[in-house]
């Protein structure tokens, strides 16, 4: 089920704003200059319902071709409506995975940053028996978060660790991300380190793997229903 947005280039967003809708604005681009200039200035949300509403024309003509125009409207049309179809099976998925996590990990969506989506890809990253993960360093490890040590004489730094599983991490990225635009501690934080001397991807680095270290603690805390 987790698999499912990903497959049709979704995620939690809306499905004209993703980019299996590039074949619907591709086409206006290419399009007769009489429809573009129709669909010209309209935003994507609005295209995309302007193109679900063309009418079917060559169903209500027998005999002839189709011209180019009209074509060009049935094609729209066509990808129109597999945009809005995808778009309902995506908020069906998202839903349920909604349910499952408020089911079995409440306690991460009352968390800074943190979705369903971004939830259960961490819930899937620890397994069904995140008990064993000896320590919030091991699944930091397994999240791709862990620094690692490159030290060369005098000289002693930590570089990017580029393992783990990349899909946690991106979501321990996300997290981060979205800290730093609306949570006030994680700003404060942001500026007393950049004061220091960090640059911002050093900082990032430390916040996910705070975020980690918290996600840690509590699922593997409250874990006591079924996993996912």
């Amino acid at each position: 089920m987790r698999t499912t947005p990903a497959a049709s280039d979704a995620g939690t967003m809306p499905a004209w704003s993703q980019p299996r809708s590039l074949g619907l604005i591709a086409s206006t681009i290419t399009a007769d200059p009489a429809l573009r200039e129709e669909l010209a200035g309209l935003g994507n949300a609005e295209l995309f319902r302007t193109c679900a509403r063309f009418a079917d024309v060559s169903s209500h003509e027998e005999g002839g071709e189709e011209s180019v125009p009209q074509a060009t409207r049935i094609t729209l049309r066509l990808l129109a409506h597999r945009i809005g179809r995808l778009s309902e099976q995506i908020r069906d998925v998202d839903a349920r995975l909604a349910r499952l996590v408020e089911r079995h990990a409440p306690q991460l969506l009352d968390v800074v940053g943190i979705g369903p989506d971004t939830a259960v890809t961490l819930l899937i990253t620890m397994g069904d028996n995140p008990e064993r993960l000896g320590s919030e360093a091991s699944f930091a490890a397994l999240c791709g978060v862990s620094p690692v040590e490159r030290s060369s004489g005098a000289r002693q730094y930590r570089r990017l660790n580029r393992g783990g599983d990349r899909q946690a991490n991106a979501a321990l990225h996300r997290i981060a991300q979205t800290r730093l635009r609306f949570d006030p501690r994680t700003q404060e934080y942001y500026e007393r380190r950049t004061q220091q001397g960090k640059t911002r991807r050093e900082i990032v680095r430390c916040l996910k793997r705070y975020a980690a270290r918290e996600v840690f603690h509590l699922v593997r805390i409250t874990h006591s229903d079924p996993t996912l």
